[in-house]
């Protein structure tokens, strides 16, 4: 780190610098900003300083989103900055994806000093505590002062601002930080006495970095040979050692893998025999399959798996279930028979030999080959149906590719057809609140700075950020986006409510007629027309470099959800005889 970059020219300017300066040495590289007046001296400090990216967005729901993504990818706090009034609002939905997902972020919202509050004054709201419980930590700013002991102060709070935004429970903090005019750094005498004092020595202790520690967690598995290992959505840091990790629980325990599609152990192998199944949600729609499998305990890593069947399935089975959370919060919805150890999964380690009768193990190894093959061979054949994207991604995506998926079908799409390969691809999502809340503005975050990346979305997921193509000029790097367009929300197609229609068709489903080549002509981002799927397949074999582009499947939302039903249904049934359980 080089030599601090202190503004001495009035209070705001050197309280500023300071924030800067010390969030630069605390590991804070990347700043997102929008525009306004009572933020500016905080804008002006973190523009001049040379170890943060800034990054303009004008809409703070937006840039939320794009900074959730960019925290999700560097794993560091990301701050965001915003001036008064209504703007921090907007961050609240971005808030609580980070929240329940664990993304640390830290918000900077500017405010009026006291005296300009609850006085009817221009652009104010009572912004304390605004995003409530779905903070870690939450402190307001004293208004800026000249003095070492309040800079001191300054220092400190942000030292623990980040600590609490990084963990060990990664997540969002608030400041508001109030300031007085002058706003603009107009030069006046007082900072003069702070000339020299903050110097290298100031900010010096900040570089020294604490190592975490990572003890290892023992668990006696019970005495049974019918458990499972539910892996569920998971971003860890080392995929692959998370893979290792998970393979050797299987080893020691002798139980089969249940990969949730966003577990990265579907494009991660576990370097052991392990059983890995990806066919579950098939397997388990037929009642007799799903009764001869039913296990006495399960083992879940993270949080409950994408899947509604599997999900049911553990509930009826009222197994021992051992949840292992890298958070302290209740994470059973199901409110089955629970038990939580927190620590990283990494660090879990299973005492005791696993039993020799893998009779178990076995009925699950069958089911997965089964389910796989005739899985493959109906997506093989498969004609416009829109399920077919995420199994010819899952084969063609260059080895390595970030890939963001969007909340409703898209990702129970990728659950349902995404095999399990090498393809050591790094899924990313917000399934924290499973929402469709800024879906491009969290790719654009995800792929900014990093290699070639691609968002799979739906088309109303894409609409409701579509305020995020203003990001895409600013993006450093290349960002795909494979819109599979079926003119509305194919998810309640599958829901009780789609047969009551009216309403459904234009309050559940609500179909649109958007053109997406216009939309994209309007952000300046390129549009291609996907003609069949082996355009697709040899579009998604090189990826550009550079850049935003829509790839986008006109699909049938109607009779994509009937195939979908009818297909699971056959499959479940002559699976179900074929293992003749």
């Amino acid at each position: 780190m080089g030599l601090p970059t202190i503004d001495l020219r009035n209070t705001n300017t050197v309280w500023c610098s300071v924030i800067a300066e010390t969030l630069a040495r605390l590991g804070v590289t990347h700043a997102v900003i929008s525009p306004g007046s009572r933020s500016t001296a905080l804008t002006l400090a973190l523009v001049r300083h040379p170890g943060i990216e800034t990054l303009p967005v004008l809409d703070e729901r937006s840039a939320a989103f794009f900074a959730l993504g960019l925290a999700r990818r560097l794993r560091q706090p990301v701050a965001l900055v915003c001036t008064s009034g209504t703007a921090g609002a907007n961050y609240f939905p971005a808030v609580i994806e980070a929240h329940e997902s664990g993304v640390p972020l830290l918000l900077l919202t500017a405010d009026r000093p006291p005296e300009l509050r609850a006085c009817h004054s221009g652009q104010t709201i009572d912004q304390q505590k605004l995003f409530g419980a779905f903070v870690k930590a939450y402190h307001e700013l004293c208004v800026p002062e000249a003095t070492m002991e309040r800079l001191q102060y300054l220092r400190q709070t942000l030292v623990n601002a980040c600590d609490r935004a990084r963990g060990p429970f990664p997540g969002p903090v608030h400041l508001n930080a109030p300031f007085r005019d002058p706003l603009a750094p107009i030069g006046d005498e007082t900072a003069r006495s702070l000339q020299g004092r903050l110097d290298e020595d100031f900010f010096a202790h900040l570089d020294r970095a604490v190592p975490a520690s990572r003890l290892a967690t023992f668990w006696q598995r019970a005495n049974t040979v019918r458990g499972l290992i539910v892996a569920g959505p998971a971003s860890p840091q080392d995929p692959a050692a998370y893979a290792r990790a998970v393979g050797a629980l299987a080893v020691a325990s002798g139980w089969p893998i249940l990969a949730d599609a966003l577990s990265t152990l579907r494009t991660h192998r576990p370097e052991s025999p392990a059983a890995v199944v990806t066919t579950y949600d098939l397997l388990l729609r037929n009642e007799t399959t799903a009764k001869a499998l039913m296990p006495r305990q399960v083992l879940c890593l993270g949080s409950w798996p994408t899947s509604k069947v599997l999900r049911a399935f553990i509930e009826r089975s009222q197994a021992e279930i051992l949840l292992v959370s890298p958070t302290e919060d209740n994470r059973d919805a199901l409110h089955g028979r629970t038990r939580q150890i927190v620590a990283p999964v990494e660090s879990l380690a299973i005492q005791g030999a696993p039993f020799p009768d893998d009779s178990y193990a076995n009925l699950w190894k069958r089911g997965e080959q089964m389910g796989r093959e005739r899985l493959d061979t109906a997506m093989a054949e498969a004609g416009g149906f829109e399920g077919k994207a995420a199994w010819l991604l899952a084969k063609c995506l260059p080895v390595g590719t970030p890939l963001f998926v969007s909340g409703s079908m898209p990702v129970r799409d990728v659950e349902y057809f995404w095999p399990a390969n090498g393809g050591e691809h790094a899924f990313a999502f917000n399934r924290g609140a499973n929402g469709i809340d800024g879906t491009l503005s969290t790719a654009l975050g995800l792929a900014h700075g990093n290699r070639p990346s691609v968002l799979l979305t739906g088309d109303l997921a894409l609409l409701h950020d579509s305020n995020g193509g203003l990001i895409a000029p600013r993006l450093k790097g290349s960002l795909t986006i494979v819109l599979i367009n079926n003119r509305g929300g194919g998810i309640f197609e599958h829901l009780p409510i789609a047969a009551f229609d009216p309403p459904f068709e234009e309050y559940f489903a609500t179909p649109q007629a958007v053109e997406f080549s216009s939309w994209a002509k309007t952000y300046g981002i390129e549009h291609v027309a996907v003609r069949d799927w082996s355009h697709l397949e040899s579009l998604a074999r090189t990826l550009p470099t550079e850049g935003v582009r829509v790839w986008e499947i006109r699909t049938d939302r109607k009779a994509d959800a009937a195939y979908r039903k009818k297909l699971f249904s056959r499959l479940a049934t002559e699976i179900g005889h074929a293992l003749a359980v």
